[in-house]
């Protein structure tokens, strides 16, 4: 993507900040509202927050148990790891997840940046299920817009192939072809496969995004 020039992000510094607000909803969330759907496909907020858990445990040995467990596909592992936190209740992961804010294991690999774009994106699941918006600073949409074609689940760049994306508020674009555009979080998320951003956007290019997600 294309944009005016910043500072080098740091994203170990970006994840903490990400957590830290995360963790801020959740200690506050009435029981309840933790079976409520995310944006993940036939998960809670429960399971989002299980499986963000879950991927902080991950070294190559205990991934490759996952995949075990999992049938060696990739939503059987991660159904794997959100299983293991099935009778957890919600004040418990609540405090479990402000206890490990810190990335650990192969998601603090490569700088953060992996910690950072998934727990950027699962931030987001979770608010956008519960309706609970908030404001992101511009340096953090920049790089999650930046590292969701790198980190994002596999096929996932095929949805924008031949569309030119352009984040309106953080003054970025990339691509060519008919235009998408909107607000940066809502680049990132309809990048990372979630069609629900779709009312966010705008431009001839929604309703090809559109027919590509399903």
């Amino acid at each position: 993507m294309t944009t005016v020039s910043h500072q080098r992000p740091d994203h170990m510094a970006f994840t903490l900040a990400e957590r830290g607000e995360l963790a801020d909803l959740l200690d506050g969330l009435p029981a309840q509202r933790w079976d409520e759907p995310s944006l993940c496909e036939g998960w809670s907020v429960r399971d989002v927050v299980a499986h963000m858990l879950a991927r902080d445990e991950l070294d190559p040995e205990s991934l490759l148990r996952r995949f075990v467990r999992g049938r060696f596909t990739l939503d059987g592992a991660n159904q794997a790891g959100v299983d293991d936190y099935r009778d957890y209740p919600p004040a418990l992961l609540a405090e479990l997840f402000r206890e490990r804010l810190e990335p650990r294991g192969l998601a603090a690999a490569l700088g953060g940046r992996i910690a950072f774009i998934e727990t950027f994106v699962h931030h987001q699941d979770i608010r956008r299920g519960l309706g609970e918006p908030r404001d992101i600073p511009p340096p953090r949409i920049r790089s999650a817009l930046r590292l969701s074609t790198a980190f994002s689940p596999p096929g996932a760049t095929r949805h924008t192939r031949g569309l030119r994306l352009d984040a309106v508020d953080v003054r970025m674009a990339a691509g060519s072809g008919p235009e998408v555009a909107g607000p940066g979080e809502a680049l990132v998320m309809v990048i990372s496969g979630r069609g629900q951003a779709l009312e966010d956007l705008s431009g001839p290019g929604v309703e090809i995004l559109a027919e590509r997600l399903g």
